[in-house]
This record gives structure tokens, C-alpha cells and sequence, in this order.
């Protein structure tokens, strides 16, 4: 923004110098450095509540992503629970009626034993 030479700041020394006096110069030089530090102490302070509050900002972005994610799996499992599910009372289907009808063979004993075993005769 200003660019001053160490030529340009001599000349501004030597007029401040002129003006000012040597007896208050040293007084006002301190009072000036005092007032510079006070600006770069504000200037970083404000510096540092940008980059916290972009800080604060990118979290945000990535808790959202992260919770984004996260229910995204959580909607893949309960999928996937759904269809071991399913698949689980296919197969309890599959195994248990051919169980049960294995189960009723077992209970009525089949017409055609109990029918030979008496037409046979005893001898």
C-alpha cells in the first residue's frame, strides 16, 4: 500500500525531529510504538476470530458429512437385516414344512402296512 524508502523515512525522521524537538521526540517515538503494538495486537485478534470462526465453520461441514455417513451405513445395515431376515424365514419355511409332513408321516402309520399285516394269515 505505501512503499517508503529508507531515503523517504530519513527525510521524515529529520522533519520530525525539526518539529517535535529532540527533548519530546523520545516521548513521542514511545508513545507511537505503544500505538503501533496496540494496532497489531488488534489486527492479530481479529486475524485469529476469522480463522477460529472458519474453524468452527469447517467442523460443522465435516460433523454433517460425518452424520451424513453415518446414517448412510445405518440404513445399509437395517437393510441388510432386513433381508437376512427374510432370507431366514425362507429357510425356516423351507426346513419346517418338510419337517412337519416328516412329523404327520411319523403320527398316522401309513394304510397300506396296517392293511397287509392283517390280510396275511397267521400261521
Amino acid at each position: 500500500m505505501f512503499d517508503f524508502s529508507f531515503a523517504e523515512l530519513m527525510v521524515v525522521m529529520v522533519v520530525a525531529l525539526i518539529v517535535i524537538g529532540p527533548e519530546r521526540l523520545p516521548k513521542v517515538a514511545r508513545t507511537l510504538g505503544h500505538l503501533y503494538g496496540r494496532a497489531q495486537r488488534y489486527v492479530n485478534g481479529v486475524k485469529a476470530d476469522i480463522e477460529r470462526d472458519m474453524a468452527v465453520e469447517e467442523y460443522r461441514q465435516l460433523q454433517q458429512k460425518v452424520q451424513a455417513e453415518a446414517s448412510a451405513v445405518e440404513q445399509s445395515v437395517q437393510q441388510a437385516t432386513q433381508t437376512l431376515d427374510q432370507h431366514m424365514q425362507q429357510l425356516n419355511v423351507t426346513v419346517t414344512k418338510p419337517l412337519q409332513e416328516a412329523q404327520q408321516q411319523v403320527q398316522l402309520p401309513p394304510q397300506s402296512s396296517v392293511e397287509s399285516s392283517s390280510a396275511q394269515p397267521k400261521s
